[in-house]
């Protein structure tokens, strides 16, 4: 197995490992590596083709890839090193980090320091207790945005969405944009989860129905979904009986919550903060872990990814500190 050796590596090339890796060098790191498991870099913000990134960080109102590209026109220049295609395996408390790629099969990374930037993922639909078959055209938000943005397929053409998390809104504007009928965005709490202006601009412009204190209740079809049937919920969240109706539909977006990615975390014995389902850190953003940091949405899920940047530009500078004193022996 090839062995390297890193000043700051940092695992996750979104937006959080971005600003990490380039903070890190600004800070006095020689060496700094991002590894990412995608093709390229810039995490989530590469599907995100709307606006509304930046106006914090950059004072400019720009669209996923345009934001993440202005951290990636930067590493080069910094002298910032990447590996896309990668995936990390292991994390040892000697900070070494076992990963993986097709071109360059294992490899063995001993890092001065370690930043943990890996985002977050969408809840699963087997978290949802939904009665029925388990038919074909039931995804998650995020899925269908990486199909219609990324891909170029068009997910179905009679759509209903479950839950109003920003994904969902959005996505519920970009298909309604590109032809479908959104038949009605369905949500289980008494208010949206989602930003207010989202709703306005995804669900009012489009005349796409919100329904509060509403789930869906189950499912129909065998080889693909027909219909969903919803229901109203009472104050314990529980649905009333005699107010199920429903929809027909080929589709049903799930857009029910994040989970912060902390598999990796995890298996290397990092503690997680309940409260969050993230990972711990003190005010430095250093795990229970020593030499390892974490930023973004591994951490908790964030609003707003200028935020997520800043919160890795101080993970990166703590990091590179850390590996310099590691360095000198203190």
């Amino acid at each position: 197995m090839t062995t390297e050796a890193v000043d700051v590596l940092v695992i996750g090339g979104g937006p959080a490992g971005l600003a990490a890796a380039l903070a890190a060098r600004a800070n006095g790191a020689h060496r700094v590596l991002i590894i990412e498991r995608e093709i390229a870099l810039g995490g989530i913000l590469r599907q995100c083709i709307h606006t509304g990134f930046g106006l914090k960080r950059f004072q400019a109102e720009l669209t996923g890839p345009e934001y993440a590209q202005r951290d990636v026109d930067r590493l080069e220049e910094a002298g910032v090193e990447w590996r896309c295609a990668t995936m990390a395996l292991s994390i040892t408390p000697a900070l070494q980090v076992e990963t993986i790629s097709s071109r360059a099969g294992l490899r063995l990374i001993q890092a001065g320091s370690i930043v943990l930037a890996m985002g977050c993922r969408e809840r699963p639909f087997g978290a949802l207790a939904i009665a029925g078959n388990r038919p074909a055209g039931v995804i998650t938000a995020g899925t269908a945005q990486r199909l219609v943005n990324l891909e170029g397929y068009m997910p179905g053409r009679r759509i209903v969405i479950l839950g109003s998390g920003d994904v969902g809104l959005i996505m519920a504007r970009r298909l309604a944009s590109e032809g479908a009928q959104v038949l009605a965005c369905v949500e289980i709490m008494p208010c949206s989860s989602g930003l207010r202006r989202n709703i306005v601009q995804c669900l009012d412009d489009f005349n796409i129905p919100l329904l509060l204190s509403h789930t869906v209740v189950r499912l129909e079809g065998r080889e693909r979904l027909s219909s969903v049937t919803i229901a109203r919920v009472d104050e314990k969240l529980l649905p009333v009986p005699g107010t199920e109706k429903a929809i027909p539909c080929d589709t049903l977006l799930l857009s029910v919550g994040l989970i912060p990615e902390t598999e990796l975390a995890r298996a290397a014995g990092i503690e997680l903060l309940a409260s969050t389902n993230g990972l711990r850190v003190d005010d430095n953003l250093a795990t229970s872990l020593p030499g390892v940091f974490a930023c973004g949405n591994v951490r908790k899920v964030h609003d707003l990814v200028d935020d997520v940047s800043l919160e890795g530009e101080l993970a990166g500078r703590q990091a590179a500190l850390f590996a310099k004193s590691k360095a000198n022996g203190s």
